[in-house]
């Protein structure tokens, strides 16, 4: 499984966890805010990342970078994970 496919399945895992529903269809241009997960499922989320993945690239940056969409949030873990 790359890493898109972990992040999408962990992303459905947190909303369901969360009992939130996706806002539309999840794309690349997905506005995270509008995206149904609130910040207890993002932290979810990124535990579980961590969890599967064996890192949080979040920690790691020297500066913050915040993503606005689900295709920044899954760049930010494909890039870490080269």
């Amino acid at each position: 499984m790359n890493c898109r496919e972990k992040v999408l399945e962990l992303f459905f895992e947190a909303l369901e966890s969360t009992e939130s529903e996706l806002n539309g269809e999840l794309q690349d241009d997905t506005v995270l805010l509008d995206s149904g997960l609130d910040s207890l499922g993002f932290a979810i989320l990124v535990a579980r990342l961590e969890e599967e993945l064996g890192f949080d690239p979040f920690v790691e940056m020297e500066e913050a970078v915040y993503p606005t969409t689900f295709g920044e949030f899954v760049a930010i873990y494909e890039n870490r994970a080269k």
